[in-house]
């Protein structure tokens, strides 16, 4: 079995030694510019076209939980990756315990006012505010796959009422379901705290724009993990000066790094932090990858691939 490896910025190193301990006796290698040989299995992130391109491979592995770079390239060059070939993406690996640590810190840091307490401390300003409500503290989550059911999960024991939206109806405990177009506006008129966890499709790019942003409650708090295209940055600002939202953490944007001239930057309700909500941790990625390959080398069903049509 051989194996090819890719990847811009992480330890190559590290990544064929440890795939080469947990699948003895495959052939890992580093992919570099001119290999043609041959090869089963290829894992990437932000793939060249020409590692790809005319191998007949049994899958390919995107590196992280998002398959959008390779989906984008696959819409300009479809030979890159026939149809048969199996795409998969990182379903979890750490991910999810990470996401769960960003949201959870986040909505209690606005749960009991920090926000409000941090501009009095900038004003030299003392002055004691009354506690918010749970049962006025809505949580809702746009994006109920395996992210978003996660941090859904670790959410339910602080008591808020739990809400998600995604493209199909999910069971979820303790969680109220919406699911389609036509229950979006239900889920967003009590909704206090959005946290987006939404895949990045055609149908979702853009989707929180100022029309949605006026469905939520006034004051209402903005979270967003997913993919900056999902956030149009003008109608946050908007929605932010309008009072509509008191406040913004952000992780992800339309471009990254963020142009240090972005107004993002030096405004005094919008946190951010630089694209590093959830990383790919390379021992449990190694472990998902080595298990799913034993897998599928055994005819066994696997989890993971990618339905390149909904792009997820």
């Amino acid at each position: 079995m051989d194996i090819i490896f890719y990847h811009p910025t992480f330890d190559t190193a590290y990544w064929l030694n440890a795939l080469s301990a947990a699948l003895p006796g495959a052939r890992v290698r580093e992919w570099k510019r001119g290999d043609k040989d041959h090869a089963d299995y290829a894992l990437v992130w932000h793939p060249p076209i020409e590692m790809l391109q005319g191998r007949d491979l049994k899958a390919v592995f995107a590196l992280g939980a998002g398959v959008d770079s390779i989906l984008s390239k696959l819409k300009a060059h479809p030979e890159m990756l026939p149809e048969h070939i199996p795409l998969f993406r990182l379903e979890d690996t750490g991910m999810g315990e990470q996401m769960q640590e960003y949201a959870v810190s986040q909505v209690l840091h606005w749960f009991r006012r920090f926000d409000d307490y941090q501009a009095f401390k900038l004003q030299a300003h003392w002055e004691p505010l009354a506690d918010y409500q749970r049962e006025d503290f809505t949580i809702g989550i746009l994006g109920a796959g395996v992210l978003g059911s996660k941090v859904a999960e670790a959410l339910a024991p602080w008591g808020f009422p739990l809400r998600c939206w995604s493209r199909s109806r999910k069971e979820l405990p303790g969680v109220t379901s919406y699911a389609g177009v036509e229950e979006l506006p239900d889920f967003l008129k009590e909704t206090r705290v959005l946290i987006n966890l939404l895949p990045n499709t055609a149908e979702t790019a853009g989707i929180i724009n100022g029309a949605l942003l006026r469905q939520l409650p006034d004051q209402s708090y903005l979270i967003n993990l997913a993919r900056g295209v999902h956030v149009v940055e003008p109608d946050l600002l908007a929605a932010l000066g309008s009072g509509k939202l008191k406040g913004a953490m952000l992780d992800v944007y339309s471009k990254e790094p963020l142009p240090p001239e972005s107004p993002l930057w030096a405004h005094p309700r919008v946190a951010m932090t630089p694209h590093i909500a959830a990383v790919t941790r390379p021992a449990e990625a190694v472990d998902y990858i080595a298990r799913t390959i034993t897998q599928l080398e055994a005819g066994k069903p696997v989890s993971g691939q990618v339905d390149r049509q909904r792009g997820y």
